[in-house]
């Protein structure tokens, strides 16, 4: 199929992308299209207008700024993946990104597209939640900073007005050198994730843990922080029963619903899994799997 008739706008910045969006509250903004594009081809979207944002300036780019890796949100994702500032202070970003879909899908998507197109399946929202990251919206009023704990309201639904642009992404980086385990699993590789865990693990001196961090997506209608299996194991050492303990609580957590790929009781099954298998890889040191 074919989209729907659109009219087509390429502001030159914020404030007039933000007025095109006033002007039509049926307009949809559109930056790597990997989401929409899909979308308006089946019908499935069908927006008056399209409001392209790749000719805005100041909407990409990776800095440093106050213990924060600040990420533009027309930045592609595949540079964010290659940068080194975010491999030197967040390597976990590097490690997540390399599952989003496939190079060329990576080459053009973009960071902030995908975390305001709030799939729960999709890794950035997850790494976003994991790392109590907060996004910057532009709106008529000015801007505003949204906790990502308090950004996405359902699938496909984030606290976004209409008139209003996700700029750009503040990632705390606290825990740039907590032992990472990512796992996902899906039908194919480069699909969306049935499930995917992320978890992170800061030892103190004397080898216990002293922050524990566990997100889960694709079981839950939004990226779930598990504050259970956190406080299970904050304090522990290397125990294989704490972090079963653990992965039952992430399972215990999720509300998952049945859609074609299974029931929900199948999704919340492969959440006690990929948990299980992120926390053990964590809280070993975070060694990569092998290639």
């Amino acid at each position: 199929m074919k989209p729907a008739t659109f009219a087509y706008h390429q502001p030159g910045s914020v404030g007039e992308a933000i007025a095109l969006l006033r002007a039509d509250d049926e307009a949809k903004l559109i930056a790597g299209g990997q989401s929409l594009m899909p979308l308006l081809n089946m019908r499935l979207a069908q927006p008056t207008a399209l409001v392209d944002l790749n000719a805005v300036d100041g909407l990409d780019g990776v800095r440093m700024d106050d213990g924060h890796l600040v990420v533009g949100a027309l930045t592609r994702q595949r540079t964010l993946e290659l940068d080194p500032q975010a491999t030197a202070n967040l390597p976990v970003l590097a490690r997540v990104m390399r599952h989003i879909g496939h190079v060329t899908i990576r080459n053009r998507g973009t960071v902030g597209g995908s975390i305001a197109h709030a799939d729960p399946s999709a890794e950035l929202p997850l790494v976003v939640v994991a790392l109590d990251a907060e996004v910057v919206a532009e709106g008529p009023g000015g801007r505003r900073t949204i906790a990502a704990r308090d950004f996405y309201e359902g699938f496909l639904t984030t606290t976004l007005a209409p008139d209003e642009i996700l700029v750009e992404i503040r990632l705390p980086t606290a825990l740039g050198g907590a032992a990472v385990g990512f796992e996902e699993l899906s039908r194919r590789s480069g699909d969306f994730a049935l499930v995917s865990a992320l978890a992170l693990v800061q030892r103190d001196g004397d080898g216990r843990v002293a922050q524990a961090r566990l997100a889960i997506g694709g079981a839950n209608p939004v990226p779930l922080r598990i504050a259970a299996a956190e406080q299970l194991l904050t304090g522990a050492t290397q125990d294989d029963a704490l972090v079963a303990q653990a992965a039952d609580a992430a399972a215990e957590a999720v509300q998952p619903l049945d859609d074609v790929h299974g029931p929900a009781e199948y999704r919340r099954d492969l959440t006690r899994v990929v948990a299980r298998r992120a926390l053990a890889r964590a809280i070993a040191g975070g060694e990569e799997e092998a290639a």
